[in-house]
């Protein structure tokens, strides 16, 4: 069974439709790199862990740096829960807590 990559629900899909042009080429890059070689094949410079069931994306560009932050479900399924740019060297807690509270809504 191969890995597939989805988004949360419309506020995710919003936030990835506003990266510049650049960033969401790298993250259609790197969801390929998924489904084609399988998430257990995929590291860094591509994807680095976070925080407890947390990992992102990690999203270069012209203008900086992006972050899709994202959690593994049921069925081999990774499901990205929140993108933003990047403004601080380190991923901002508050990111990291509103993705976790986010990826909750997965276990309801």
């Amino acid at each position: 069974m191969k890995w597939t990559v989805e988004t949360l629900n419309d506020v995710v899909d919003a936030e990835l439709a506003s990266l510049p042009a650049d960033m969401l080429a790298r993250f259609v890059y790197i969801t390929e790199l998924i489904e084609d070689f399988g998430l257990e094949r995929v590291r860094e410079p591509h994807i680095k862990h976070v925080r407890g069931p947390l990992w992102e994306m990690r999203l270069k560009g012209r203008d900086g740096f992006s972050r899709a932050l994202y959690v593994t479900a049921i069925g081999r399924r990774v499901v990205v829960v929140r993108v933003f740019i990047k403004k601080t060297e380190a991923t901002p807690d508050r990111e990291i807590k509103l993705a976790l509270s986010r990826a909750k809504e997965l276990k309801q």
